[in-house]
């Protein structure tokens, strides 16, 4: 009994070494934006795309733009994200991802789920991402909120993929 115990902690613990857990937020005028999520890595397979990691996914082409429990977004301030109104509080995020070459943020309402339970009933909207390519690949899922002359951004890099989006606090 005493070694099952041992075995299943070592598995949930090599599980979530696979995809740590990791955190990107910003302040901009005493309001916090804060996205927590799982940080998957690439480890040498083909994440986009066709026969890609993420096509096999029942969500799919819905990314939950991260790994294990839904990508959990948190904000403290009423936002246009790339043109979309979005009233503070807490969100989750999924991607887009049907073509890999053009994603779409997915703003959803539902929170606290497992990342592979997608209800598009629950979207606030979507938004289009502006792409770019890393100068190498990705190897961590990254998330980055950033401020920069009261311009704030998200961006999300994995694998040979970048991808931007413009927030404005109202």
């Amino acid at each position: 009994m005493k070694s099952l115990f041992a075995l299943t902690m070592l598995a949930a613990a090599l599980a979530c070494a696979q995809s740590p857990p990791a955190q990107a937020s910003v302040t901009v005028s005493g309001k916090t934006l804060s996205i927590h999520y799982s940080a998957p890595s690439v480890r040498g397979r083909q994440i986009f795309g066709p026969g890609g990691l993420l096509s096999q996914d029942p969500t799919y082409p819905a990314w939950r733009a991260g790994a294990n429990s839904a990508t959990a977004f948190h904000t403290d301030a009423n936002l246009d994200i790339g043109g979309l109104n979005v009233p503070k509080g807490d969100y989750t995020l999924y991607v887009w991802v049907k073509d890999p070459e053009a994603w779409e943020l997915i703003i959803n309402k539902q929170n606290g789920q497992w990342g592979l339970e997608y209800d598009a009933k629950q979207d606030v909207g979507r938004v289009k991402m502006t792409m770019s390519k890393p100068p190498a690949t990705v190897e961590v899922l990254k998330y980055t909120l950033s401020n920069q002359a009261g311009k704030v951004s998200l961006q999300l890099a994995w694998e040979k993929h970048i991808a931007t989006v413009p927030i404005t606090l109202k």
